[in-house]
């Protein structure tokens, strides 16, 4: 049920994989050296300039998995009525996780904005993040789940236990460096709000 033979399948794989390495590395660049607000001159549109690279990669990925999709073997089992409302529901509800936080993060919060230097002024508690922790990457990843059961592809929920186990160990080098990021923030006003009562009781 799944040919492994398909050079399209490896590609599609290829660029799951590629995609989360390439916006990490950019992004802990552009926080060490800010290369790419250098190079933009601006770090907001720098900010804006990795989102759309970000965006494009996604369509190209999504492109090459549905042309390794067409290329994979089909299952009866999978034309059923009733999986292929599973396979709407699934693809419906990780959009509307992705568009919903994309909406309350905004560009900068959605990608990657903190390695700029622009921060969210709090933690963001409402929907979707109150429901999930990582609304993009499980959103992302039931609509992986949705499009394999719609295209009736056995090799689709095979590549889509791929991107969560890709998308699971970009979290564990996002999710601390992000922390780092708010944490040295948080340490840097508290110094700043301790200088003036310092200098106060040097007067005194």
């Amino acid at each position: 049920m799944i040919d492994l033979s398909q050079t399209s399948l490896w590609v599609s794989l290829a660029s799951i994989t590629f995609n989360p390495l390439f916006w990490n590395i950019a992004a802990r660049q552009e926080y060490h050296t800010h290369w790419i607000t250098r190079l933009i001159g601006d770090k907001r549109k720098g900010c804006y300039t990795l989102a759309a690279t970000i965006f494009s990669l996604g369509l190209i990925r999504d492109t090459l998995f549905k042309r390794a999709m067409m290329d994979q073997p089909s299952w009866a089992l999978l034309a059923h009525p009733t999986v292929q409302l599973i396979s709407f529901v699934l693809f419906a509800l990780g959009m509307l996780l992705v568009v919903s936080s994309t909406y309350i993060l905004g560009i900068t919060g959605t990608f990657l904005g903190d390695y700029f230097g622009i921060l969210m002024d709090s933690r963001v508690t409402g929907f979707p993040f109150n429901v999930v922790e990582n609304p993009m990457y499980v959103g992302s990843t039931l609509s992986f789940l949705g499009s394999s059961l719609w295209y009736g592809r056995p090799a689709g929920i095979l590549v889509t236990a791929y991107v969560w186990l890709i998308y699971s160990i970009a979290l564990q080098y996002e999710g601390p460096f992000t922390t780092m990021i708010y944490s040295k923030r948080a340490s840097n006003n508290k110094e700043q709000n301790e200088q003036p009562l310092k200098q106060r009781k040097k007067k005194l």
